[in-house]
């Protein structure tokens, strides 16, 4: 694959075909092009994922006619925690310690760890955290469940599969991440931002700048609507427009701390839409994180002045159940 030759999406971030990934001069190629980009903005876009896009459509479709269900019946599945239903997204920032309100969003979200025993759930961590709660989900739409559960289920093999290509990227034997995500603690959200009908507050967007915080995140957002932007340097936003098929994905904090900054974890928000439009916008990450007792340490020196604010070492549940609860934690 000649770096010359690669498409990218405003300029920054670029689109790697990855359809070559099931031969071994493909899988080169690709990891050499995942490395390029995650050296500089960790955002690349995939098309080519074999997901298949009947299933895209299902789960866009069943997730859209949930959010536009009455308050009433989404209050059903609704509880405090990144689970079930919420009327606000939280306020991302303050997972960075920035004050701003509350992002303009309402959100689903479910854990593959949420579908275990309670005995089970129990035995992940010694503290509070999003992925030991069980899912709740809402009987209606009546596929929203079977659909979701599929859709993790094929994202989880992409997500393994791209993080199997990262270790090759980094020099790694392939299978030197199974180990740490063989027990993954991933959850699925949806963010479904709806119409602003009234003038936002001073700094406040659609999802307020910031990192994520663990693995890969594998981002679907709808075709026509934009509002994705990634940070170039100190104070240059990049639109990543939507390229119909395909998947955005970025490098959480863990994996960035992993390279010992050689990749870039970059912060990213949504904007809000121009003054005179009403419309929705859909997005849907699965965030593939690591096992909760994962040790995360550098692979190589700390090279960036940002990672050596990090700990060199981190156990990878506490540092999301960390980042989670700032998220939600109330506006001071």
């Amino acid at each position: 694959m000649n770096p010359d030759t690669v498409t990218t999406v405003g300029g920054y971030v670029p689109v790697i075909d990855i359809s070559s990934r099931h031969s071994g001069p493909g899988r080169v190629a690709l990891a050499e092009a995942i490395d390029r980009a995650c050296r500089t903005s960790g955002f690349f876009v995939i098309t080519g994922h074999g997901v298949p896009a009947e299933l895209i459509e299902r789960m866009r479709t069943v997730t859209t006619a949930f959010f536009r269900l009455p308050g009433e019946e989404k209050s059903a599945v609704q509880r405090p925690g990144f689970s079930g239903f919420r009327s606000s997204g939280g306020t991302t920032a303050q997972s960075l310690d920035r004050r701003t309100p509350p992002d303009l969003c309402e959100s689903f979200a479910a854990h593959v760890t949420g579908e275990l025993s309670d005995r089970e759930r129990e035995m992940l961590g010694d503290y509070w955290a999003t992925w030991k709660l069980a899912n709740l989900w809402p009987q209606e739409p009546a596929e929203f469940q079977s659909t979701w559960q599929e859709y993790m289920t094929a994202l989880h093999a992409l997500s393994a599969d791209l993080m199997r290509l990262c270790a090759r990227a980094l020099g790694l034997d392939e299978d030197h991440f199974d180990d740490k995500f063989d027990r993954h603690v991933s959850s699925l959200v949806a963010n479904y931002y709806f119409p602003q009908l009234q003038e936002p507050l001073p700094g406040q967007l659609r999802r307020g700048a910031h990192t994520d915080f663990g693995g890969l995140t594998v981002l679907y957002q709808q075709d026509d609507i934009g509002g994705l932007q990634v940070l170039q340097g100190e104070n240059t936003w990049q639109d990543v427009r939507a390229v119909p098929g395909s998947f955005v994905i970025n490098i959480g904090d863990l994996l960035a701390l992993w390279t010992g900054g050689r990749w870039v974890s970059t912060m990213h928000r949504v904007i809000n839409p121009a003054e005179t439009d009403t419309s929705s916008r859909l997005s849907v990450p699965f965030f593939f994180q690591p096992n909760h007792d994962a040790v995360v340490e550098p692979l190589r020196p700390i090279t960036s002045e940002a990672d050596r604010e990090r700990p060199e070492t981190v156990i990878a549940g506490e540092w999301m159940a960390m980042k989670t609860q700032k998220l939600f934690a109330p506006a001071q």
